[in-house]
């Protein structure tokens, strides 16, 4: 039965700093991901991994403010978020699939969304005041 137990969410002022951090029952995953969910604008990608190669994604939103990176030696993924806003307020969830994190469809490299990952995490609460 696999895992993702998430810790790090909380409340901070804007311009502050949160550290999440995934930690996975099982290693051996092609592409970890970070999707945060409001209920005005539904889910969206914030951060991808692979643990594999190393290479990351952002979304533009976040892009020079969160990093994410990934220790194979503890099956954990952290997302470091720095000079945070008020609009980053949202449940944060970590998702770990075994493939890659671009699919090909139609021809095209496409990220993942949530839908296409084997497992994904209950959330975490960040609030930016």
């Amino acid at each position: 039965h696999v895992q993702l137990v998430e810790s790090g969410g909380g409340s901070v002022q804007a311009g502050g700093s949160l550290r999440l951090s995934c930690v996975a029952s099982t290693p051996g995953y092609g592409c970890m991901g970070w999707f945060r969910s409001t209920p005005e604008s539904g889910r969206e990608m914030v951060a991808f991994i692979s643990p594999r190669g190393g290479e990351a994604y952002y979304s533009d939103s976040v892009k020079g403010r969160f990093t994410t990176s990934h220790d194979s030696s503890k099956s954990t993924t952290a997302l470091e978020m720095k000079n945070l806003k008020p609009e980053d307020t949202a449940i944060y969830q970590c998702a770990a699939d075994f493939g890659l994190c671009f699919l090909s469809i139609a021809g095209r490299q496409v990220l993942r969304s949530a839908s296409d990952f084997l497992y994904l995490a209950q959330g975490t609460q960040v609030t930016v005041s």
